[in-house]
C-alpha cells in the first residue's frame, strides 16, 4: 500500500504533451509583477523625454478652454460635438503615452511566455463565482503567500521612499523663500527620485517573483508515474492492443502471401528449412518477383501448397538462402541473381514443355 501511495506522488517532470495541454489552457509561468514594472519603467522613460511637451500642450489646451469659456455657447445642439472634440484632442495628446504602455505590456508578456493566445483561458467558468470555492481560495496557502509578498513589497518600497524623503529634509526650509513654480519643480524632482529608486527595487522583486512563479508552475505540472503511463496509453495506445493489431496485420499479410503461392512459377528450397516462391510474367515484369517466402513451418506450408497446385519445387540451397535474406516479399530479384534464377526458370520451363509434349 505504501508503494502505491509513493507511486501516486507527483515527482516526475512534466511531459511535453502535459506542457502543451497546460499552455492551451492558459497555464503558463508568468509574473504580473514583471508587466507592472515594465509599464512603470516605460512611463518613467516617456516622462523623462516627453514630459515638457506633454505639460505644455496640456496647459495650452486648458488655457484655450478657459479663454473661450466666456464666449462659448453651449446648448443641446452642440454639446455632443464639443464633448467629442475635447475627448479626441485629449486622446491625441496622451496617445504616445498609451502606445508606450501598450508596447511595454506586450514585450513584458512576450519575454515571459512568447507569442501566446488561449481561447480556453477567456472562456467563462462558473466555478470562479462559486462563493464556497472563492472562500477557499481566499484562505488558501497561495493567497497567504500572495499576501506576505505584497506586504513585503509595500514595506520595502515604503522604506526606500522614506529614505529618499529623509535625505531631502534639510532642503525643505529653503522652499519658504521660493516661488510656487520653483516649489513645484522641486517637488517634481523629489517625486522622480522616489519613483526611480523604488522602480529598481520593484525590478529586483519582479525578477524574484518570476523565479517563484516559474518554480510553482513547474511544481504544478509534475506528474506521477501512473499519470505518465496513462498519457502514454492515450497517445501511443495500449501496448497489448498494439501488439494484437500487429499480430493481426502479420496474419493478414501471411494469408495474402500464401494465396499467391499457387500462381508462382517455381518454389526454391533449402531443402527443408527455407522456401522462396518466384513468379515471372514477361509481359508485366522486368524481373522475377518473390511472391512468398518463409522458414520452418511456413516453408513447409509453402512447399505443400506448391505441390498441391503443381508448382515445381526446386532444391537450390545457396540460391534459396540468398533470396530469403536479400529480397523482400513483393520485390524483384537484384541483377546479380538474374543468371542463377534464369537457369532455374529455364529448367522449369523445360519441364513444362516436356509435360505438354507427352
Amino acid at each position: 500500500m505504501a508503494d502505491n501511495d509513493s507511486d501516486q506522488e507527483r515527482t516526475q517532470p512534466a511531459t511535453p504533451k502535459r506542457r502543451e495541454d497546460a499552455r492551451k489552457k492558459g497555464q503558463v509561468a508568468k509574473s504580473h509583477e514583471v508587466a507592472s514594472v515594465a509599464i512603470l519603467l516605460a512611463c518613467i522613460t516617456y516622462f523623462n523625454f516627453d514630459s515638457t511637451r506633454l505639460v505644455k500642450n496640456l496647459m495650452d489646451n486648458l488655457s484655450g478652454f478657459l479663454r473661450s469659456s466666456g464666449t462659448l455657447l453651449i446648448n443641446t445642439n452642440n454639446i455632443q460635438s464639443l464633448a467629442v472634440k475635447w475627448v479626441y484632442e485629449f486622446f491625441i495628446l496622451i496617445a504616445p503615452l498609451l502606445l508606450t504602455v501598450l508596447i511595454a505590456a506586450f514585450l513584458a508578456n512576450f519575454v515571459q511566455v512568447g507569442f501566446f493566445f488561449s481561447a480556453d483561458a477567456l472562456a467563462p467558468r462558473f466555478s470562479k463565482i462559486d462563493p464556497v470555492k472563492g472562500f477557499k481560495r481566499l484562505f488558501s496557502l497561495k493567497s497567504f503567500a500572495e499576501l506576505i509578498k505584497n506586504i513585503m513589497k509595500l514595506s520595502i518600497v515604503g522604506y526606500v521612499a522614506y529614505f529618499t524623503v529623509k535625505g531631502e529634509v534639510d532642503g525643505l526650509p529653503s522652499l519658504m523663500d521660493r516661488s510656487i513654480g520653483e516649489i513645484t519643480a522641486y517637488m517634481g524632482v523629489i517625486s522622480f527620485k522616489i519613483i526611480l529608486r523604488t522602480s529598481w527595487v520593484l525590478v529586483v522583486l519582479a525578477v524574484l517573483d518570476y523565479v517563484y512563479q516559474r518554480w510553482e508552475h513547474e511544481k504544478g505540472l509534475k506528474m506521477s508515474r501512473q499519470e505518465i503511463k496513462d498519457e502514454f496509453r492515450q497517445t501511443e495506445g495500449d501496448p497489448l492492443i498494439k501488439a494484437r493489431i500487429r499480430r493481426i496485420q502479420r496474419d493478414m499479410a501471411r494469408k495474402r502471401m500464401m494465396a499467391k503461392v499457387p500462381k508462382a512459377d517455381v518454389v526454391i528450397t533449402n531443402p527443408d528449412h527455407i522456401a522462396v516462391a518466384l513468379e515471372y510474367d514477361q509481359m508485366k515484369m522486368f524481373a522475377p518477383v518473390v511472391v512468398a517466402k518463409g522458414a520452418g513451418f511456413l516453408a513447409e506450408r509453402i512447399r505443400e501448397l506448391a505441390r498441391q497446385n503443381n508448382v515445381p519445387v526446386i532444391e537450390n540451397k545457396p540460391l534459396a538462402q540468398v533470396l530469403y535474406k536479400m529480397v523482400k516479399v513483393e520485390e524483384a530479384i537484384p541483377e546479380n541473381l538474374y543468371k542463377a534464377v534464369a537457369e532455374v526458370l529455364a529448367y522449369v520451363y523445360g519441364l513444362k514443355e516436356k509435360r505438354i509434349a507427352v
